[in-house]
């Protein structure tokens, strides 16, 4: 007789698990379902009957010390403990079966669809309304997802008389093993369809194009997914939609930039104003809006418009405007500009040019951003 530790290429000294593992990978090898040769069913009696004695910790003593039952203990106990094993392995019911479950259900629930959409930063600040066409599948209006032509309905399958599964007896060192596996004539649905609908082929579905209307939220930035549940494609047989996902990206903006919910942008003042101030009239994406630049605004601070800016996502308070002032130095004079210049200079008594402690303020953050 066959030495049981050489039967399943394992170690004398080998755990249990490592047992287990190995009967397992020469079980799913040498089954008679899988590999049907005679060869292959009499090594799979010879490893089932190794496990069997060196699975049970008493039986393996006695093995080990000279002594083999030639059933090694495989009555009541012993088989009901390898059935547990033989349907984990290859989801069979042992010992006259009966546990199969019902027939698989032809509606089945639908994928998940992916849209992509451009917004543009105005959308992002007041939300907006898109209707979208998806290429999908939807449900078959000729049969209503019966999948069969009309007048017609499913029958149950002749073979395995609407179980969805079919038996089979495999002879075994152990005794007669019934095995239960999907009927391959309704492929585990239990019903046939001897007359399927001609224009969806039996599916109870076909591919169409469709408008999905759908109100994108403000706030929602590059990257971001929405889900919108039961939007997706129509499952086989007329079952449950799936979920539609949209994902967005947001165009970039040649005026504005965002920072969280605030809106970035870059104010050119001319030295003038600058120095004696003034009003003056921006268009935000909200429409004009009055500014007013005090006299000796220097060049990288930052005006703040308050609401002007995006309301968050999760929220109804609008962030600001924020805008950085660029102070615009002239680089051609008339002679007559420049005497004003060189006067108004000699009045000021300005210092001249000097170090000083360098400042990352917040107007060269927002020049690094526009640059990035």
């Amino acid at each position: 007789m066959a030495d049981h530790y050489e039967v399943l290429g394992v170690s004398r000294d080998a755990t249990l698990d490592e047992i287990k593992k190995a009967y397992r990978r020469l079980a799913r090898e040498l089954h008679p379902d899988v590999n049907p040769g005679e060869e292959a069913s009499e090594r799979f009696k010879l490893v089932t009957h190794a496990y069997d004695v060196l699975s049970d910790p008493e039986q393996r003593q006695r093995y080990d010390m000279g002594g083999d039952s030639p059933f090694g203990g495989a009555g009541a106990g012993g088989f009901g403990g390898f059935g547990d094993i033989f349907e984990t392995f290859f989801g069979a019911a042992a010992g006259g079966g009966g546990r199969a479950g019902r027939p698989r259900s032809r509606r089945e629930r639908g994928q998940d669809a992916l849209v992509r959409v451009t917004l543009d930063l105005k959308d992002v600040v007041f939300g907006a309304h898109r209707d979208l066409d998806v290429d999908t599948a939807v449900l078959c209006e000729t049969c209503q997802g019966s999948c069969c032509q009309q007048g017609t309905q499913p029958v149950t399958c002749d073979i395995c008389h609407g179980s969805g599964h079919v038996q089979q007896t495999v002879r075994s060192l152990l005794g007669n093993v019934m095995t239960t596996h999907p009927c391959g004539s309704c492929q585990g649905y239990g019903t046939t369809i001897p007359y399927p609908c001609a224009t969806c082929q039996g599916q109870g579905r076909v591919r169409a194009r469709r408008t999905v209307s759908i109100d994108i939220p403000a706030g929602v930035e590059t990257g971001l997914r929405l889900q919108l549940p039961g939007s997706g494609e129509v499952g086989q047989a007329g079952g449950p939609n799936g979920d539609l996902y949209l994902e967005v990206t947001v165009a970039s903006h040649d005026v504005f930039s965002r920072d969280g919910d605030d809106l970035l942008a870059t104010l050119e003042v001319s030295m003038p104003d600058a120095i004696l101030g003034t009003t003056t009239t921006i268009e935000s994406l909200d429409g004009p809006v009055e500014l007013e630049i005090r006299p000796g605004v220097q060049g990288g601070d930052v005006l703040t418009i308050k609401g002007r800016g995006i309301t968050p996502l999760r929220g109804t308070q609008r962030g600001d405007l924020r805008v950085g002032v660029h102070v615009v130095t002239p680089t051609r004079l008339d002679s007559k500009e420049r005497a004003l210049i060189e006067d108004f200079a000699k009045k000021t008594k300005a210092p001249a040019p000097h170090l000083s402690e360098f400042h990352q303020g917040l107007f060269a953050k927002l020049r690094d951003r526009f640059r990035g």
